[in-house]
């Protein structure tokens, strides 16, 4: 592939760093503003697994649009009705409603995260791609900017408000009309037949025959439900704990993840995938333990470390199990392999972990007298016990039983 004209990598960069901030800016303090409306139990799940139950049915989707459509154009189409659909959202009181109009936000979304790699993949050497994804991480961080200039200059706070879902209805609109300016990219895969079973990654469930590459999925699925608790419910935490300007605070999280990925291809080349995956849960364990500690100790700078560890959960366990499951799809099925995992790990894994985090949460919550309210409240400390147990066993499991059976194989290509 030629150069790369700078005018086409700037559209690319901003594509990606729209894309990413239009969806944190609003799912990071979900779980904070439906807790702040009274919406509890089964709803709230339903609303908060309304990304895992769209990352299911959007690859459906993403597939048949992938054969007739030019990929910039299916994207402006998905982000003009991500914004029309963030916007009743932010405008509906109804619970039922809300959650129909996040999940149909999200069958729209889901597939831009392959489209947007496709577009940049279309028009980047492959060698500059890293630099132009890289933008996505920072526009998630940069989410924080609309809190910011909420409480600087407008004295309001907007997190625990509908607010932020009109700010991500902004953003996709402007995502939108960017994506008009975007290089043609025809349909990739124009011509080829429509099949469910490929999209969804189901041929390579013979994977599965190895005894260690399934425990290694059932892992990574258990996995999601620590992950879970953090990405979907603690804005609820902090809030409840008295921070402000959560989604600011959170994206540090990002940031660190922007410098902790830089390591990941250096670890999976020296040290392969069993030690990166292992450190990801360990890290798991660290933000765990670094929560329960704070409110043991009531030292809140402890939560920060939580944070800021996100980086090297996502970059050594969900990053350094996609390159494992590389390595050990044959070329034919490759693709089907990435498709196989996003399902189990970010559809089913992180729906169980919803549920299953809400029925934690609910256990541990009754309702206390606070001054002369009544109020829930949540014993943090129990659930975080629970999870930092959980955290610890599948590390220890993992780092005992699991073979890296491609570690050989892994280090050159990493080193590419």
């Amino acid at each position: 592939m030629n150069a790369m004209p700078l005018s086409v990598r700037i559209r690319l960069s901003a594509m990606m760093f729209l894309q990413y901030m239009m969806f944190a800016v609003w799912w990071v303090q979900l779980a904070g503003y439906l807790a702040k409306i009274g919406v509890t139990g089964t709803l709230k799940a339903l609303i908060l697994s309304s990304m895992a139950l769209g990352s299911l049915v959007s690859p459906v989707f993403g597939m048949v649009a992938d054969r007739h459509f030019a990929s910039q154009k299916v994207l402006m189409a998905m982000n003009f009705a991500c914004a029309g659909l963030l916007f009743l959202a932010a405008l509906v009181n109804s619970p039922v409603a809300l959650f129909v109009l996040l999940l149909l936000a999200m069958i729209c979304y889901m597939p831009t995260w392959s489209l947007t790699s496709a577009v940049a993949m279309a028009h980047a050497p492959s060698e500059k791609f890293p630099q132009i994804r890289v933008f996505g991480s920072i526009g998630w961080a940069s989410a924080l900017v609309f809190s910011v200039v909420a409480d600087r200059f407008f004295n309001a706070k907007i997190d625990g408000t509908n607010i932020p879902l009109y700010c991500g209805a902004g953003t996709a609109l402007v995502a939108a009309l960017l994506n008009l300016t975007l290089p043609n990219t025809p349909p990739p895969a124009k011509g080829q037949p429509a099949s469910i079973i490929d999209v969804l990654g189901l041929r390579a469930l013979g994977l599965l025959k190895s005894g260690n590459f399934a425990f290694f999925m059932l892992i990574s699925m258990i996995a999601m439900i620590p992950f879970t608790m953090y990405f979907s419910f603690a804005s609820q935490f902090f809030m409840s704990q008295g921070f402000e300007l959560v989604t600011a605070r959170m994206s540090w999280g990002q940031i660190s993840e922007m410098f902790i990925m830089l390591l990941v291809p250096i670890a999976l080349t020296r040290y392969g995938a069993k030690w990166a995956i292992t450190a990801g849960l360990g890290a798991l364990v660290v933000r765990y333990v670094a929560f329960l500690a704070g409110g043991v100790l009531g030292q809140p700078w402890l939560y920060y470390i939580a944070i800021l560890i996100h980086g090297a959960i996502f970059g050594f366990l969900i990053v350094g199990g996609q390159v494992y499951v590389d390595k050990k799809a044959t070329p034919e099925i490759k693709a089907q392999a990435q498709g196989l995992v996003g399902l189990l790990l970010f559809g089913v894994g992180m729906l169980i972990g919803t549920f299953a985090s809400e029925h934690l949460i609910n256990m541990y919550t009754a309702e206390t007298m606070v001054g002369n309210v009544m109020t829930e409240v949540t014993n943090w400390n129990a659930v975080w016990v629970i999870m930092t147990a959980l955290s610890a066993v599948l590390m220890a499991a993992f780092w005992l039983i699991f073979r890296d059976d491609v570690l050989k194989k892994s280090a050159p290509s990493a080193a590419a």
